[in-house]
Parts: structure tokens; sequence; C-alpha cells
């Protein structure tokens, strides 16, 4: 099976999965958005009206913003990333979601996490930075890049400001767009230096 289709399986099993807290309330799953062959994979918290109505991440305001600040690190959502969400049905009144809700979704979002096997994971907002590193604080640690274990493999964390909350600050929008400027060539090096390994791997195997 190819990724698109192992990650059609996995949408397929949360759709029909009545257990999920938030499933009740909202008009749709929101599953991703993106390639799911590409190299980064990009984390939000939920679905707010836009993406409920429509069925895909990141389509509001602050859908509109992303796509711009993924346009000046010369990154798109068509190609080169991969975006879903830490729960992926809207949480009523666009409240926080609960650490119940986060865990109940997080099962499905580790399936994926495995499916995509990105190079890099850019967490956008508090909630789904905590998952990988809950230690943080993302005043002072956005956009600063960390590699850690993740399930037997070693990935890249890099904590971002929700686009939502620079579109609420100057100052946070000051430095979202310094951190996705910064981002570009940070993301390029590791993207290239894990492709040299996997084709070194690749002719390894073929000897």
């Amino acid at each position: 099976m190819t990724k698109k289709e192992k990650l059609a399986e996995i949408k397929k099993r949360m759709e029909a999965d009545k257990s999920l807290p938030l499933a009740s309330g909202a008009s749709r799953l929101v599953f991703g958005d993106g390639n799911p062959d590409a190299q980064i994979l990009m984390i939000g918290e939920g679905p707010g009206y836009w993406e409920d109505q429509q069925g895909l991440p990141f389509v509001g305001n602050a859908g509109k913003l992303l796509d711009q600040l993924l346009a000046t690190a010369h990154l798109s959502r068509n190609d080169t990333v991969y975006i879903t969400n830490v729960v992926h049905h809207r949480p009523p009144g666009n409240r926080d979601p609960e650490p119940s809700e986060i865990a109940a979704y997080g099962r499905y979002l580790d399936e994926m996490i495995e499916v995509i096997a990105p190079a890099a994971i850019v967490t956008l907002g508090r909630f789904s930075m905590a998952k990988f590193l809950p230690g943080a604080k993302i005043s002072r640690d956005h956009g600063r890049p960390v590699t850690m274990p993740w399930r037997g493999r070693e990935i890249v964390v890099v904590p971002m400001y929700h686009p939502a909350a620079a579109l609420r600050s100057g100052e946070v929008m000051l430095a979202e767009r310094e951190d996705f400027a910064s981002l570009e060539s940070g993301l390029k090096s590791l993207v290239d230096k894990r492709s040299e390994t996997t084709k070194e791997s690749e002719q390894m195997h073929l000897v």
C-alpha cells in the first residue's frame, strides 16, 4: 500500500470510531492535507469553523496566513509538507482541546506519523508542542529545532507559534515570520542529509 492508501485507511477507521469524544458535535472529520510523501509534517491544534465545514485543516484566516508563511520558506502543502492537528474534530465553540481528547485522537495521530515518517515535525501551537516537548515553553523555545527519539528513530521537532496567535499579536507575528524565514535553510539541510542516508542504505541493500 502507498502512504496515501494507508492514510485513507486510517481516516476511514476514524470516521467509523464513535468513541472519539468530539465527533458528535462536529460536522465532519478534519483529517489532513498535503503530500503524504513530504519530509515535513506540520501539526496544529484543532479544526475551527471553516475547517469543520470543508473537512480540511487550516483553511480559515489562520490557514491563509500559514500558506503565506510557507511560501516565504519556499514550502507548499501541495508538495513539501503534510498538515494535520492533534484533534480531528472541531471542539465546541473553538475551545482548547482537553487532555483526554488529545489522548483519544493521539493514537491515530501516532499512526499517521508512522506512515508519513517525516524527517521533521513542525508543531504549530502549544498543544502539539506539548506532545513532543512537554517541558518546552513556546515563548522561549519557538523556532529552535530539537532532535529527539521517536519510536526507535530520531526526529527533529521545531516548535512554532500557531498562526492564529500571530493574527492576534504583532509581536508574535514578527517572531513567526522570522522563524519561518529561518525554517527553509535548516529543514533543507536536514531533508538533504536524510535523502543521502536513505540512498546509502538502499545502495547497501543492493550490494
